[in-house]
């Protein structure tokens, strides 16, 4: 289990939510009385507002009294003096608090070192020791290929509001980038009425959830093994066809598949359920955008602004939000500038209602391929094409400042 010690009950609470059957306490007295009375736990996360001093002195108790015990310390900001306090201290690793994908990594890491180090410190040869050592630097290694290597561009489709057209923009945003000569993979993360597959008329044999099967061993002949190829230029990670799938891929097993998938293709396009479920927050983490979809009325201007509101908590940049407004040529009563104003959001794309779309949709064909003169297939594909412009390979140097800037500290 993984404890977590944080002052701030909203930050201790994104925390716990996110590592699930993890403990939260709000003071570093709380924390010891707990690790002194249960040795199930196999990390420690310390928030942004413990002082250094209280850090400090928590990590050398456990660097005596319990080394198998991974302490990662959360800082807003990771500078030098962060990083020299931890590793003076006996820290495993400095993350900052908003890198999600960072601490999900960090706590999977403490627990591979706490297992060898347990192993041996029941009486197993030093050879547990030194395979978790060889497995760090092989993993610190193969972060830094996928640091220096391009890696591919992210788009998040999403909404909390169901039937806004979610799976028509995240499907044809898709097409229209392949059709552009784009490597293009979807991935329907709708695990429960993921419609992908039957809107580009794919019959696939395998699923997102059959990740579980690989046992955490993702590489990327077990994610060319899940794709459904619908061109040369585009692929597909289907949702499941049946509703009784015994085991559900969790976030870090969807987590590990978008990290894969960006080494291999240029845009990776994921619809999601609808809902800040682990699959979601997974895809959400590691977005360059996200696409924002909504309806004109008033239910669907509800979900998108507790989909805005939520993303706001989470500290998701508005500035890597986009907004595609759909129908919005509905009478309602409700007009495109009352609902810009209300959401604080100006629609990058906006499509119109057509009988061509439920057309396409019951051809089993992409909008953008079967109706290429339909307004919204212009949209679609005008919408696509400034997605790619604006993230062109000319921003990997900036792509890759950003992920390298994710510093932390490791200790064997």
């Amino acid at each position: 289990m993984t404890a977590i010690v944080e002052v701030d009950p909203a930050q201790r609470g994104i925390l716990q939510a996110m590592l699930h059957g993890s403990t939260a306490v709000g003071t570093v007295a709380e924390l010891h009385t707990l690790i002194q009375d249960s040795h199930d736990e196999f990390a420690v996360l310390i928030g942004p507002s413990i002082t250094a001093e209280d850090a400090t002195s928590f990590a050398q108790w456990a660097r005596i009294n319990r080394p198998d015990l991974g302490v990662i310390l959360l800082r807003d900001a990771v500078d030098a003096g962060a990083l020299s306090m931890a590793l003076r201290s006996g820290m495993r690793e400095v993350v900052q608090s908003k890198d999600l994908a960072g601490i999900t990594t960090a706590v999977q890491r403490a627990r591979t070192v706490s297992s060898a180090i347990g192993k041996t410190m029941l009486g197993g040869v030093q050879a547990a020791a030194e395979e978790a050592k060889a497995q760090i630097i092989a993993e610190a290694a193969a972060e830094r290929a996928a640091a220096e290597a391009p890696q591919g561009k992210l788009f998040t489709v999403f909404s909390t509001k169901g039937g806004v057209g979610k799976s028509l923009v995240a499907t044809n945003t898709a097409v229209a980038l392949a059709d552009k000569g784009h490597k293009v993979c979807l991935v329907d993360l709708d695990v429960n009425s993921g419609d992908v597959a039957l809107m580009l008329q794919l019959t696939p044999t395998r699923n997102v959830n059959d990740l579980v099967g690989f046992g955490g061993s993702i590489d990327e002949g077990s994610i060319e093994s899940l794709l459904t190829r619908h061109s040369d230029q585009l692929a597909v990670v289907a949702a499941p066809v049946h509703l009784d799938s015994p085991d559900q891929a969790s976030g870090e097993e969807i987590g590990l598949l978008l990290d894969g998938l960006k080494a291999m293709f240029e845009f990776i396009v994921v619809d999601t359920s609808g809902v800040f479920d682990d699959q979601a927050l997974a895809a959400l983490d590691r977005s360059d955008s996200i696409i924002l979809v909504g309806t004109l009325d008033i239910p669907a201007l509800k979900g998108v602004k507790l989909a805005t509101s939520t993303l706001d908590l989470l500290n998701f940049a508005r500035d890597s939000w986009t907004f595609v407004l759909n129908r919005a040529d509905a009478k309602v009563g409700l007009t495109q500038s009352e609902f810009e104003s209300t959401l604080g959001l100006k629609a990058d794309a906006t499509l119109v209602s057509s009988r061509e779309v439920l057309a396409a949709v019951n051809r089993g064909e992409a909008l953008v391929k079967a109706y290429p003169g339909n307004a919204n297939s212009k949209a679609l594909v005008t919408f696509a094409n400034t997605l790619a412009k604006a993230h062109a390979p000319a921003d990997d140097a900036a792509g890759a400042s950003r992920r390298t800037g994710r510093l932390r500290l490791r200790k064997g």
